[in-house]
């Protein structure tokens, strides 16, 4: 892998809790004086399966580009807090943009390349990454969202289900439900319960997208058999109706699954942040 990578940054907290997120700052080798990306995975997964192993992290890093990751709580080398506040998505939110200006991260400037900060995430990891760009659009140039979806799996998780089985090995009739859970047991970092109480935390939080709706321009990428991502058309609805820049591009043979691994994702995705707003842009702040 190409860069320098800086390690763990913790310099605040919000709220003088500590969310214990492990954040990695990582440098390119020739750096293209842009801004940086931000990369957000998702549920049950980790900043090295989904964007170290699936060689992402090399290819933004061979493009010039500042990466910064973060674990979500409970997931990869991220701690897991006992306060269920630390899994909410908008106390995530709150961590990710003090990590962002932790790292330097500042508002958009016309003129200047390297400000403001785009966005990359997959899944649960799209939610998040919808949701912040537009409460921080000021701050985010673009996003590229993969496997997004306009409902929330996990919103429809069965809690009660799941703590059942996990306590006495009860079956668990919900396909979705038990589906996810086989997949959180799978990666031994991972700590079970934490991963709940994000469900859990996601559940008292619904995705409404339609609530609130970036208006930078977005790549939106699913899986040409990824069912989750069926209602991608309605997502670029949204941002369309809006005025927002959206794109589209479907991978042929790819589900939620491996999607992810896609060189044409990474290739389009790379391409789509590197562009530029016109010199001349009066839209400050726009995030255009």
């Amino acid at each position: 892998m190409s860069g320098r990578h800086s390690g763990q940054q913790h310099s605040h907290t919000v709220e003088g809790t500590d969310p214990q997120l492990d954040v990695g700052v990582h440098e390119p080798e020739a750096d293209a004086g842009l801004r940086p990306v931000l990369l957000l995975h998702g549920f049950s997964s980790s900043t090295k399966l989904n964007w170290e192993d699936t060689g992402w992290l090399t290819a933004l890093l061979e493009a010039g580009r500042r990466v910064i990751t973060v674990d979500l709580p409970g997931h990869g080398r991220s701690g897991s807090p006992e306060d269920q506040d630390s899994y909410a998505p908008s106390r995530i939110r709150a961590d990710l943009l003090q990590i962002a200006f932790d790292a330097g991260v500042r508002p958009l400037r016309d003129g200047d390349p390297a400000s403001g900060l785009d966005l990359i995430g997959y899944s649960l990891g799209s939610r998040l990454a919808w949701e912040f760009g537009a409460t921080q659009h000021e701050l985010v140039h673009r996003m590229v969202l993969g496997g997004p979806n306009v409902s929330d799996p996990l919103a429809d998780f069965d809690l009660v289900a799941a703590q059942r089985y996990l306590a006495d090995g009860t079956p668990i009739g919900d396909a979705s439900t038990a589906g996810l859970l086989k997949m959180a047991q799978m990666l031994p970092s991972n700590n079970i319960f934490a991963l709940l109480s994000l469900v859990e935390a996601i559940k008292s939080e619904p995705f409404d997208p339609a609530e609130a709706v970036p208006h930078m321009p977005m790549l939106l990428v699913a899986g040409e058999k990824d069912e989750r991502a069926a209602s991608m058309p309605e997502l670029a609805a949204l941002g369309a109706k809006v005025g927002a820049q959206v794109e589209q591009l479907v991978l042929p043979g790819r589900n939620h699954t491996n999607a992810i691994t896609s060189r044409a994702f990474k290739q389009g995705a790379v391409s789509f942040l590197g562009v530029q707003p016109p010199a001349d842009s009066n839209q400050r702040g726009s995030g255009v």
